[in-house]
């Protein structure tokens, strides 16, 4: 999912929190005015008013964070424009290489020169064992490379 897309849901979140507060504050001032036999110098109201704030600072800061997601920049997309610009300069020489290595070639260069492995994978129909081999030998040729990133591999065209 995109940061973006996470951050509308956190903010979504943020407000169906303050949403709860407010209407969980209404009712319980309402139980206070009939129980409190202090009238309105009771000391519950202030306890009332104290736990309201908190709980819509916790909600605010849902909000914060959800904008902060929204307007903040995935690192993801800068690597693979990097990556892109760098590629577009050289020509890559096909002659040798076996067709699943051409497919790949072809593929990543369909793909703005980077694809995650998984991707790959699956484009050229080949098993997690098959996929590794055939990448290896294109590292050895240095004509790929890949790049971790978390639990995954972004295979980028040199």
């Amino acid at each position: 999912m995109r940061n973006k897309n996470v951050g509308f849901l956190v903010i979504g979140i943020g407000i169906i929190i303050g949403i709860i507060v407010l209407i969980f504050n209404m009712g319980l001032r309402d139980i206070v005015a009939e129980t409190c036999s202090h009238g309105p110098t009771c000391s519950m109201y202030e306890t009332i008013a104290l736990q309201t704030w908190i709980s819509l600072a916790i909600a605010g800061l849902v909000l914060v964070i959800g904008l902060f997601l929204i307007f903040s920049k995935e690192s993801e997309r800068i690597i693979i424009k990097k990556v892109k610009q760098r590629a577009q300069k050289k020509k890559i020489d096909l002659s040798g290489l076996s067709e699943n290595e051409k497919n790949t070639i072809k593929i990543l260069q369909k793909e703005n020169n980077a694809i995650f492995q998984k991707t790959l994978m699956e484009r050229l129909e080949i098993g997690k064992v098959g996929i590794t081999r055939l990448l290896d030998k294109l590292e050895a040729k240095q004509l790929i490379e890949r790049k971790r990133r978390g639990m995954n591999n972004i295979v980028v065209l040199k």
